[in-house]
């Protein structure tokens, strides 16, 4: 059901998913084409801020805050799962795993390796920011418009 709150937490993290993939681009190994990178980032955080926001607020109203940093923490999880399951499709077309349980298991291992290659100090802290913001903004509009 759409409420001030589910829109509310659709703009913030849709913006907050486009943003911090903007600044992960250039932190990404040379001659890798972003693509639609931002704009599935954005798409993710949009439908997690649609999801989660709402409930979130509703069972906490002390703290919005920490309501938009776990939904922040849980776009950039979900997003690292999704480009890893991505990534372990197009290696397993090349053939480059033995069996099916050493792909699974290799989803975990680039999940890894792409939050190390992301973990830059400054995507962090704005990813903290955002969700933080993103959390107290949802807070307001919820008392606004319950």
């Amino acid at each position: 059901m759409p409420s001030a709150i589910r829109l509310a937490g659709f703009v913030v993290f849709a913006a907050m998913g486009w943003v911090v993939s903007e600044m992960i681009i250039p932190l990404m190994p040379e001659g890798k084409n972003p693509g639609w990178f931002s704009i599935y980032n954005a798409i993710l955080g949009a439908i997690l801020g649609w999801t989660m926001m709402k409930p979130a607020v509703a069972r906490s109203p002390s703290g919005p805050m920490g309501a938009g940093i776990t939904t922040a923490v849980a776009i950039v999880v979900w997003g690292l799962f999704f480009y890893a399951l991505a990534e372990m499709i197009k290696q397993s077309m090349r053939m480059r795993y033995d069996g099916p349980v050493e792909a699974v298991v290799n989803i975990f291992q680039i999940m890894m390796e792409y939050g190390v290659m992301i973990a830059a100090p400054a995507v962090i802290i704005a990813i903290f920011i955002f969700g933080a913001i993103g959390g107290l903004f949802c807070g307001a509009v919820a008392k606004r418009w319950p």
